[in-house]
């Protein structure tokens, strides 16, 4: 069948290198796609992914059979819908259901209803009340923007004058609305489950590190780098996630009228009162989308497809238990700020030489036969290794091959998977 691919990112070139793989594909399309989607098929740029008239008459002209959406956006604005009305299969929630994550507010008044654990919270559009309830509950506390913010829309305030700001910003636009939230302590891990609007199966686990800087410092971005399994997740945990926050979800979600089908990302916090929701996301993680594909071991497209015709309950995706996977984020200088565009990188191909590396490309484009900077996180780095410490020390040996005096990453991807596995924890 022919496949169409929505979206230009690392996580996009991730599931083409997944979905090129697979018996089922015969064409693989990425629209707008990126210089290392290319390499799997055929990137349409000058397809306008927002113009849902103009993906279904492509869908049409190219006899497609299957759409995935990558990112939130087209998800959010309703791509979906507006395919399944024109009897295009398509891979990913409706627009009432992208609300999950389209609407940090939506989400929190689901949990509040259906006894999600998920951390104390309140809703505002403005200043005054805001403020008063920081005055009322004090630092730290998490103030975050209630639409999408490409991962940096959330802020993590240790002072009371941090959160202010944080809120009057915030609340600056006309019909802006936040979420202030309880600040949960614990180590944060990323759960991903695919869903029918019914059932519910897990197909992996992640870890990624939002902050800028080393040592979890600097602003939240929109990942820094990952690496999955995520060990600290144990079976009981899974399970655990799977009943209290991942079914009671599903269930909530069609009681409304409005049932999941895609891919469910749940953000966790591991506290001490056990993994609590921190928010949702409605599609596959960027940078997570690239340390699960290289372990995914399984045919993508048959899941995907299960999805869509509502049921899920035969597909067991399989991840290489024996491998671990560590991305680490090549961004250009300036980010999560602004930053600037052109400049060369070279020894991509090096890097990626061996069967163990990717180099799966983001914020990049080709020009007169270079590869060029053309956003903010612009590389991910990829590596497989029989253990935590394999992987990182491959990708990080892999880094040292690219030549981009522009660009810059975090040292340390990994660092707490690594100490765990030198305690004895394996992968």
């Amino acid at each position: 069948m022919n496949i169409l691919l929505i979206g230009s990112g690392g996580r996009e070139h991730a599931l083409a290198y997944a979905i090129a793989k697979s018996p089922l594909c015969s064409r693989l399309f990425t629209a707008p796609g990126n210089p290392g989607t290319a390499a799997y098929g055929e990137n349409r740029p000058e397809l306008d992914v927002a113009d849902h008239a103009a993906v279904r008459a492509f869908c049409s002209g190219e006899s497609i059979g299957l759409v995935v959406v990558g990112p939130e956006v087209p998800l959010v604005a309703g791509l979906v819908d507006d395919l399944q009305a024109a009897g295009i299969r398509a891979f990913g929630p409706t627009k009432a259901a992208a609300q999950l994550e389209g609407s940090k507010g939506f989400t929190k008044e689901l949990c509040a209803q259906y006894g999600i654990p998920t951390a104390g919270f309140a809703r505002f559009t403005e200043l005054d009340p805001a403020l008063a309830y920081l005055a009322a509950h004090g630092a730290p506390i998490v103030v975050k923007a209630d639409g999408l913010a490409a991962g940096k829309g959330v802020v993590v305030a240790e002072t009371l004058d941090q959160a202010e700001a944080a809120v009057r910003g915030m609340l600056a636009d006309p019909g802006a609305e936040i979420v202030i939230e309880e600040c949960l302590f614990g180590e944060e891990v990323s759960f991903f489950a695919l869903c029918d609007g019914t059932r519910a199966v897990p197909v992996g686990t992640a870890q990624d590190h939002k902050r800028v800087f080393d040592g979890d410092r600097g602003p939240n971005t929109g990942g820094m780098g990952a690496y999955s399994p995520a060990t600290i997740l144990t079976p009981a945990l899974e399970r655990e996630v799977m009943e209290t926050i991942i079914a009671p979800t599903l269930d909530g979600m069609r009681a409304r009228g409005t049932p999941f089908t895609g891919i469910l990302y749940a953000g966790l916090m591991l506290t001490a009162d056990g993994p609590k929701l921190i928010e949702y996301n409605t599609r596959f993680g960027d940078p997570e989308a690239q340390v699960l594909m290289p372990r995914l071991s399984s045919d993508l497209v048959p899941a995907l497809l299960a999805a869509c015709e509502g049921d899920v309950s035969g597909i067991d995706l399989r991840f290489d238990a024996r491998r671990a996977a560590l991305t680490v984020v090549m961004a250009a200088a300036g980010y999560p700020g602004a930053v600037m565009r052109g400049s060369v990188i070279r020894g991509i191909a090096e890097a990626g030489a061996s069967n163990d590396v990717i180099v799966f490309q983001a914020g990049t484009r080709a020009e007169n036969g270079q590869v060029l900077a053309d956003g903010g996180r612009v590389l991910t780095v990829t590596a497989l290794g029989d253990s935590m410490m394999e992987a990182q020390a491959r990708a990080y040996a892999a880094i040292a091959r690219i030549d981009w005096p522009e660009g810059f990453c975090r040292r340390d991807i990994g660092r707490r998977a690594v100490a765990r596995e030198v305690a004895g924890g394996g992968i």
